[in-house]
Order: structure tokens, then sequence, then C-alpha cells
């Protein structure tokens, strides 16, 4: 019974860590948003405030034994093996269908982000007028940070090493896309052809820049939510509202230049009514339409697990205190 429950433990992370890649494969979305929907948002930020932090303190002593032993290898490996299994599955399918079938990707994404939204505002059970504000703001902030015109970046290592640092605090915020960061440096297409071309020197050179903005970003992140949850919520659930506009699925392509690689690429997007209301316009909703039941499944699933820790909590609870009166 154990072992069944360790494999399925198991198998959750693993399929929340390839959710997570293949939403960070897309620009304009985040795997910090399927990390928060599915529950392990909190626990990943420890785990690598841990990492970065006393195993590492550790490491640096001498005493890697001892590091190692602390690290949640539990929780970590199967999560990275979902992770790193997306990249490398979906990086050229994902490439071709942005290619060729942009309207059905977004589409998906847009009913994914958009529902996700409300699933998160659910966990705010009173709102005050700072986190109204708040809520506000970040939405305006995101919806204008996602309309920025993308620029490009030299091809030289220590570019990889920065946007490094500066896409992962991205991808693991809710909301705000690390891919779509990559894009405003530059650095999207280039990354992605490391990834398909195995050009493990620039890809390590880029983990290595993530592993250094990861561990400084994550004490950050903790800090908020430990000192201010619900405002930290509902920030990232602006963030997540105001990046939609990226991710409208009919989009009209209003200026392109020449790529580092002589490719001609969009530069300016504006969003557009779809001219047509055919199958593609029907095909698009139903999987906007899919996408949103699926977050909503997701979270069922997610309150459900709660109330069962909750009511064990309380048991143990209980439990505790009717031994300690019988002593």
């Amino acid at each position: 019974m154990k072992n069944f429950k360790n494999a399925k433990s198991n198998l959750r992370l693993f399929l929340t860590g390839f959710g997570m890649g293949a939403a960070d494969l897309i620009p304009g979305v985040s795997g910090g948003t399927i990390a928060f929907l599915s529950g392990i948002y909190e626990e990943l930020l420890y785990s690598i405030k841990l990492i970065t932090g006393e195993a590492l303190g550790l490491v640096l002593k001498g005493k890697i034994i001892k590091a190692f032993k602390i690290i949640p290898f539990k929780f970590l490996i199967p999560l990275a093996l979902g992770i790193f299994s997306a990249i490398f599955v979906l990086a050229n399918l994902f490439s071709y269908l942005l290619s060729n079938q942009a309207v059905y990707v977004w589409s998906f994404f847009f009913g994914l982000v958009l529902v996700s939204v409300f699933v998160i505002l659910k966990r705010i059970v009173k709102w005050d007028l700072s986190d109204k504000i708040s809520f506000a703001i970040s939405t305006v902030f995101a919806y204008f940070l996602v309309g920025l015109v993308p620029g490009e970046t030299p091809a030289a290592l220590v570019y990889f090493f920065l946007s490094g640092m500066v896409a992962i605090t991205a991808m693991i915020l809710p909301g705000i896309s690390g891919s779509f960061i990559l894009l405003l440096l530059g650095k999207y297409q280039q990354v992605l052809n490391a990834v398909t071309q195995r050009d493990f020197l620039t890809l390590g050179v880029f983990i290595l820049g993530a592993l250094v903005g990861l561990g400084l970003f994550a004490r950050v992140l903790s800090w908020l939510f430990k000192n201010h949850h619900d405002i930290s919520v509902v920030v990232l659930a602006g963030f997540m509202l105001g990046s939609i506009r990226k991710l409208w699925p009919w989009q009209e392509i209003v200026a392109t230049r020449l790529n580092s690689h002589n490719e001609m690429v969009p530069v300016v997007v504006k969003n557009v009514l779809p001219q047509n209301f055919d199958f593609s316009f029907v095909a698009a909703v139903i999987l906007a339409v899919i996408a949103g039941y699926i977050i909503f499944y997701l979270d069922k699933i997610q309150v459900v697990k709660e109330k069962v820790k909750d009511v064990e909590s309380d048991k143990f609870e209980k439990h505790h205190k009717k031994a300690l009166k019988n002593q």
C-alpha cells in the first residue's frame, strides 16, 4: 500500500513537472501557474531555498553527505524529470504548432490562464482596499509588459547567463512567462535552438544563470508568502490576468524584422477579432473550454486533498492532546 502511494505521488509530481515544462515553452504562459494550481508552489520555494542555502553551505564546508540528506529528493527528482522531459520532448512540437497552428495553441492556453485567475482568487476570503489596488496595478503592469517590443541581444555566453537569471524569476511567478521574458531579451529562439541542437555548453551556462536567479528570488517570494500571503496571491493573479493579452488567439502581425539567423520574425502584433466564425473558430473555443475545465478539475482535486489533510491534522491534534491528558 505504501509503495502504491509513493508511486502515485511520484507520478503526480512528474505530471506536474511535465505541465510546468510544457507551459514554460510557450511565450505568455508560466510554469509557476501550474505549480501554484497543483498545490506544490510553496513547497517548491522551500526546496529551492534549502538547496541554495543550507545544503550549499554544507557542501562548501565539505559536508557533502549531510547536505544530500537534507535535500528533498523525493519531491524534486520526479518534478525535475517531468520538467526536462517536457522541454526535450515538446520543444520541436511546440515550435511547429506555433508556426502552423498558433490559433489553437493560444486558445488552449488562453482558457487555461483565464480560468486559473478565478480559481486562484477564490483563495482570498476577504478583500481589503490594498488587495484591490494591488490587483489592479499588477494587472495593468502585466498587460503593458507583454505588449513590449522584443529586442535582440548578442549570442555571447554571458548574455545567456544573465538571461537565465532574469527569465527564471518569471518562470516561477504565476502569470509572468519566462519564455516571454526570453522573447523580450531576444533569447527565446536562441535557447530553443540550443535545446533542439543539443548545445549543452550554452544550455549549461543558461541553467547556471537560472540557478543563481532562482536561489535569490525564491527567498524573496518565500518571505512575501510568509508575511503578506493574501496580497502576494492577488498580485500573482493580477499578473496572470494582465498576461492574457499575449495569449489572445487572433493576432495580426504589424511589423517584422530579420533576426540573427536571417529569419523574418514578428516584432509587433495586435489583437483582432476573428474574421470568420467557422470550424476553426469553434475548435478554438472548444480548446479554451477544455483547458478551463482541466483547471477546474485540478482545483477540485486540490480542494479535496486540502480538506482530507485538515481532517487528518485535526485527528492527530486531538489524539496528541488525549495522549498528553492520559499521561
